[in-house]
C-alpha cells in the first residue's frame, strides 16, 4: 500500500484528505486517482472523506459510495498489517484451492475480507490473479505464491499470524 503499509491507519485529518482530492481534482477520471491515494494515506478509504470526494467532483454522495463499495481494492477499514489474497477463480478451485482456503479460514477463526484478532493478517478473495498455471495460488503483500498446498501456504503466513 505504498507508504502506509497494510494495517497502519492514519489518524483521520480533514486537512490532509483535502490536499489530496484537491491534487487530484482536475484529473480525467480523478475519483479512482483520489480514492487510491486516500487508502493510501489512511489505511483505508475513510466515511469522513467519500462526501469530500463527493462534492469536489459533482457528484451525488451515493454515487461516491457505488464506487467504494463496488471496487475490491477498497476498504471502509484498514487491513491487517499482512494481506493474503486467495485466488478464487476456476483454475485454483479445480486444484482444490477452495477447500485450501477453507481449511485457512477455518484455522485463523475468521471469514472473507477479515483480519486475525492480532491484526496480523486479513484474508480476501479475488477472482482470478492470472496465475492458473501455479493453481491454487494467492498474493502475500504482493508477492505472487503458486501451487499452494496446506504446508506452503502455512509457512508462507507463518510470522503473519506470529
Amino acid at each position: 500500500m505504498g507508504s502506509n503499509p497494510a494495517g497502519q491507519s492514519a489518524n483521520w485529518d480533514a486537512g490532509i484528505a483535502a490536499g489530496i482530492i484537491a491534487a487530484h481534482a482536475a484529473t480525467q477520471g480523478a475519483a479512482l486517482p483520489i480514492l487510491h491515494a486516500l487508502q493510501e494515506t489512511f489505511g483505508h478509504v475513510p466515511a469522513q472523506a467519500v462526501p469530500m470526494v463527493a462534492e469536489a467532483l459533482g457528484v451525488t454522495r451515493a454515487d461516491m459510495h457505488g464506487i467504494v463499495t463496488f471496487y475490491h481494492d477498497f476498504r471502509a477499514e484498514p487491513a491487517g498489517r499482512h494481506v493474503l489474497r486467495l485466488c478464487r477463480a476456476e483454475a485454483c478451485q479445480s486444484m482444490g484451492g477452495a477447500g485450501l482456503a477453507q481449511a485457512l479460514l477455518a484455522r485463523l477463526g475468521i471469514g472473507w475480507g477479515e483480519t486475525t484478532a492480532e491484526g496480523g493478517l486479513t484474508v480476501d478473495p479475488v477472482y482470478c490473479l492470472g496465475l492458473c498455471a501455479c493453481a491454487p495460488a494467492a498474493l502475500l503483500d504482493g508477492a505472487p505464491l503458486g501451487r499452494l498446498d496446506a504446508t506452503r501456504l502455512d509457512a508462507a503466513i507463518a510470522e503473519c499470524v506470529a
